[in-house]
């Protein structure tokens, strides 16, 4: 008889269950926790810092796509500083959370699977520390989004040094350090085409393996 294979969950159960079990870490009386790379000072600090330079830098104030906002720590910093901010994220309780807990005129909380759903309009998208969770195939549909957008900062975990990006993983709560590899989206097989590539922070502190690259992306 021929073994069944195990099939992947549906991401948005196993961020769910992320959540729920609080596997990304989290005290008891916390009810959701996005990872210490989401409350590190030494890693959200010097990211919180470089965003609001490149806000501040521009005539106006930007509506702003925040796609996969987690626990909001990080996204609330920014909120003041745009014309009009989405948080979206795939966790159902989670989202519902952050409408009671967070509160701005120009903000407004959206739960969707941003490689399924269609995305709100807006200038700038940021993605921090989201699409290294996912497969490669979930990260393509996001990809093809993201030409709607002025600007994009994406934000990830990848191994410090050379390395092969894009190796293939199941989504879920790894990510691709393991394979010694982590996501480049303007490498193959994505291949994101832009106007002006930049990387704009590096952090190693608090970092127990590799380091966290943000790169800002000029699309037209």
């Amino acid at each position: 008889m021929k073994k069944e294979t195990k099939k992947p969950w549906p991401t948005k159960a196993a961020m769910t269950q992320i959540y729920e079990k609080k596997l990304w870490g989290g005290d008891t009386f916390v009810d959701f926790y996005s990872g210490t790379g989401s409350h590190d000072s030494e890693v959200i600090t010097p990211y919180i810092d470089v965003v609001l330079t490149f806000l501040h830098s521009l005539d106006t104030p930007i509506t702003v796509c925040d796609l996969g906002c987690g626990d909001f720590n990080v996204g609330k910093e920014f909120v003041a500083h745009t014309k009009k901010y989405y948080a979206i994220d795939i966790v159902e309780s989670l989202i519902e959370r952050n409408k009671i807990k967070f509160n701005a005129t120009n903000l407004e909380f959206q739960c969707l699977d941003i490689a399924k759903d269609t995305l709100p309009d807006g200038d700038c998208a940021i993605i921090r520390q989201v699409l290294q969770h996912l497969s490669n195939a979930e990260i393509q549909k996001i990809v093809t989004k993201l030409s709607k957008y002025k600007y994009v900062i994406i934000t990830e975990h990848v191994p410090k040094g050379a390395f092969t990006p894009n190796k293939d993983i199941i989504s879920g709560q790894g990510i691709r350090l393991k394979k010694q590899s982590g996501v480049h989206i303007s490498a193959p097989p994505f291949n994101f085409k832009t106007k002006r590539e930049k990387p704009l922070l590096i952090t190693e502190k608090g970092v127990k393996q590799g380091i966290i690259v943000t790169t800002f992306y000029q699309v037209f």
